[in-house]
């Protein structure tokens, strides 16, 4: 009579076991994707520099806020929030798709990472600004995501692909002089290539009705 209860209970848990084990793995998974309102700094795997911006304007072109790439790996300057499309923003904490429409807003002026038919500064390719006021621009602050998969592994390489003007955000090596003296030009550029290749580094990283998940030095 003994054994048959502990048969009885094992055969009642084990469907639960499974559940737990399930749904631990589900968490250990959304850990390994860029998530909705995720902060991060996103690198040049070609180049080894961050994404960056600051409130200097361009001098020639848009005269908008300029975007180049920095070498510094502890820059304030180079956090970038990842955001849903106007008027249809994504929910928090949800992994962001391979081909899912984002807009990618610095940290520091609420500006959006926006190019246009302008003309870049050194390589005459286009132009790459952040743009708009308190996180809300126009409809060139627009990017899919270009990836493998299902969705934007925080590992992998992906490329950024700009829905408005079809080109890929990429940096060729250009460098400025004063007054962001060795900084890179980041630009426009028409085909996929391994100058637009970006990973993710460090950040704060939102899970689904979690506390966020810290990456760096924050």
């Amino acid at each position: 009579m003994e054994r048959l209860w502990l048969v009885r209970w094992q055969l009642l848990l084990f469907p639960l076991l499974l559940l737990l084990l399930s749904n631990c793995e589900g968490r250990e998974s959304e850990l390994n994707y860029v998530t909705c309102g995720s902060l991060v700094k996103l690198l040049n795997t070609r180049h080894n520099v961050r994404l960056h911006s600051h409130d200097v304007k361009y001098g020639s072109g848009s005269g908008q806020q300029s975007v180049t790439g920095v070498e510094s790996a502890d820059d304030a300057n180079s956090y970038w929030q990842i955001r849903g499309k106007p008027a249809r923003p994504c929910q928090r904490g949800s992994a962001i798709k391979c081909g899912q429409p984002i807009r990618i807003t610095h940290m520091k002026t609420s500006r959006n990472l926006h190019t246009h038919h302008f003309s870049s500064p050194l390589s005459n390719n286009q132009e790459v600004s952040a743009f708009g006021e308190n996180g809300e621009g126009d409809d060139l602050d627009v990017w899919t995501v270009q990836c493998d998969g299902i969705y934007w592994d925080r590992d992998e390489p992906v490329r950024f692909k700009h829905v408005g003007t079809d080109v890929f955000l990429g940096i060729t090596g250009e460098q400025y002089g004063h007054p962001i003296r060795g900084q890179r030009e980041v630009h426009g550029m028409s085909t996929p290539n391994q100058h637009n290749l970006w990973r993710t580094m460090e950040g704060v990283f939102i899970q689904p009705s979690q506390e966020p998940l810290r990456h760096d030095e924050l």
